[in-house]
C-alpha cells in the first residue's frame, strides 16, 4: 500500500474541510508546538484512538520531517482509515508554511 504524501497548503485546505491530524512527535516537541487541533499520539494511547475514531474522515499524521509519519500513515490505513496521509516535511514544513515560508 502505498502512502499518500501532501503538502503542508494541501494538508491546510483538508483541515479546514474537516480532516483530523495526529502529531506523532515526543512530549516534549509537541508541547512546543504543534499544528491546531492536533492529537498527539503515542505508543500508549495509539489503540485508544483508533477504537474512538471515525475512520471514513481524512487523517494527516506530522512527525518532525515528514519521515516517521509515512510509516504511521500506512499504518493507520491498515487499521481501516480510509485516507491516512503523511505531512511532507513534518512539522518543521508547516511551520514555514505558516510563517509565509512557502
Amino acid at each position: 500500500m502505498s502512502v499518500i504524501r501532501i503538502s503542508a497548503e494541501q494538508a491546510a485546505r483538508m483541515l479546514a474541510e474537516g480532516a483530523r491530524v495526529v502529531d506523532i512527535r515526543d512530549a516534549h516537541s509537541f508541547a512546543a508546538g504543534t499544528i491546531e487541533g492536533a492529537t498527539h499520539i503515542t505508543a500508549d494511547n495509539v489503540d485508544e484512538f483508533i477504537a474512538a475514531s471515525d475512520r471514513s474522515k481524512p487523517l494527516i499524521v506530522c512527525c518532525y520531517h515528514g519521515n516517521a509519519s509515512q510509516g504511521a500513515a500506512a499504518y493507520f490505513s491498515e487499521q481501516g482509515f480510509e485516507q491516512a496521509c503523511s505531512l511532507d516535511g513534518g512539522y518543521e514544513a508547516w511551520k514555514d508554511f505558516q510563517s509565509g515560508g512557502w
